[in-house]
């Protein structure tokens, strides 16, 4: 008489893919990736008062966010400020840095920039110059403008994309680098796309300051 269940027998059997953990439940390879790190600018809105830098820099160090430069300025509106981040994480890292951000009181929106955004980045750059022929020659190649200059060295101002910042960089190092100071980049979505702003109407009074925060800026 045969006993057991019907179906193939163990070996034949399909078995799930994936690993089991120590206590024996198995694991979704697809939770289980590797995600390869991304770069990408993130915008963010925020209430124009001392501090807010303070507490946008906390939160990456406590949360060990992989940040490339951040850069602050005032917007048209003398109460609100522009943060611009630009992070290199995994997808999933990317995430936690736009929710963690929401969860700040002074922040008022969060947005992920498309692709397609205006970058730009400012950078001064002091270099030898023994050939200011050469010099200028390069300079005009990059639409680099001479702010200072002396007998030795000749400092220009370069604005662009973050690409051509490093590539006139490199360019004139044939010359001899001196020094160069970079702002980090800014960004603005185009076209009448919004970069960050609150959409205020939906919101009760007290959310329409500051958005949802109704949990620490550490949780998950």
């Amino acid at each position: 008489m045969k006993r057991g269940l019907e179906g193939p027998p163990p070996e034949e059997r399909p078995t799930p893919a994936g690993r089991r953990n120590k206590q024996g439940i198995r694991i979704d390879p697809e939770v289980e990736a590797t995600h390869d790190p991304r770069r990408t600018v993130i915008s963010a809105l925020v209430e124009h008062e001392p501090g807010v830098l303070s507490d946008v820099s906390g939160l990456f160090s406590r949360r060990q966010f992989n940040i490339e430069s951040l850069t602050v300025g005032p917007t048209e509106d003398e109460d609100r400020a522009r943060i611009t981040i630009v992070v290199e994480e995994p997808d999933p890292g990317i995430d936690q840095v736009e929710k963690q951000l929401r969860k700040l009181v002074p922040v008022i929106s969060v947005r992920e920039l498309e692709p397609d955004a205006m970058r730009r980045e400012l950078a001064l750059v002091k270099v030898d110059a023994e050939d200011p022929a050469s010099v200028s020659a390069v300079a005009d190649m990059y639409d680099a403008t001479a702010v200072d200059s002396s007998p030795e060295t000749a400092t220009f101002e370069i604005t662009g994309s973050r690409q051509k910042i490093e590539a006139a960089v490199e360019t004139f190092s044939q010359f001899g680098i001196r020094e160069v100071s970079r702002t980090g980049l800014t960004a603005m979505a185009r076209g009448t796309d919004q970069t960050a702003a609150a959409d205020l109407t939906a919101q009760p009074a007290d959310e329409a300051k500051y958005g949802d925060h109704t949990q620490p800026a550490d949780d998950d």
